[in-house]
């Protein structure tokens, strides 16, 4: 039992060859190059971050390096975890799929630093045909119409919205005082677009009004811009 338990925390328990190493790296660098071309592809407009896209690499290969140095090693694994520890990651994260390609990165360099290329391989390319076909997918843009106006035309507003957009614009913000009132809409973007096609746009509707003090158009998303 103490030999077995000394041979588990021998760091020389496992050797690795030059070529097993360089292998390890290589077959790494070539996944997170196919996680590279998968980011690069699902992403688009201001979300997209060649250094975040490049990190994602740089995350593959450094995961494998570190497997590669853990092994099957205990000792050299709590050590490792422990180091780890006392370091803080704060990246801010733009769209909650970048926490998804982290954790396919880590996934493969781990895969890759035992040696295991098979399932790395194959799973990486289900990741891959998978984000190529539906990573493109994005929230509905978001339409905010803000209106503010005087307390009598409460009613013609909400008469005005109706007429454009039926049940599909939702009452959000109704902010009033003795004399003003304020209206905060929301409104899917193709309803919006759709009513564009009418003789007559909203906003010169509402301005049709008398005592209209603005009338701000805001597109919403989900999306956060760095």
């Amino acid at each position: 039992m103490k030999e077995k338990l000394i041979e588990l925390l021998d760091v020389s328990t496992r050797t690795l060859t030059l070529e097993q190493i360089v292998m390890h790296i290589i077959i790494a660098l070539i996944l997170g190059l196919i996680i590279y071309i998968s980011y690069y592809f699902s992403h688009e407009g201001t979300i997209y971050s060649k250094k975040f896209n490049v990190s994602l690499v740089m995350l593959t290969i450094l995961t494998t390096i570190v497997m590669t140095v853990i092994g099957n090693n205990i000792a050299l694994s709590l050590g490792m975890v422990g180091a780890l520890s006392i370091v803080r990651f704060r990246t801010a994260i733009k769209d909650s799929r970048d926490t998804a390609y982290i954790f396919w990165a880590i996934v493969v360099g781990i895969a890759c630093g035992v040696g295991d290329y098979l399932v790395a391989g194959i799973g990486s390319g289900v990741v891959l045909v998978f984000l190529l076909m539906l990573g493109r997918i994005r929230n509905d843009n978001r339409i905010l119409i803000v209106i503010k106006t005087t307390l009598n035309n409460e009613r013609k507003i909400e008469g005005i919205i109706f007429d454009y957009f039926n049940s599909k614009a939702n009452l959000r913000v109704k902010n009033t005082d003795e004399k003003n009132i304020e209206f905060i809409y929301e409104i899917a973007k193709k309803y919006y677009d759709k009513s564009l096609k009418n003789e007559k746009s909203i906003i010169e509707t509402l301005y049709d009004l008398k005592n209209i003090e603005y009338v701000n158009i805001v597109t919403q998303n989900d999306e956060i811009s760095g």
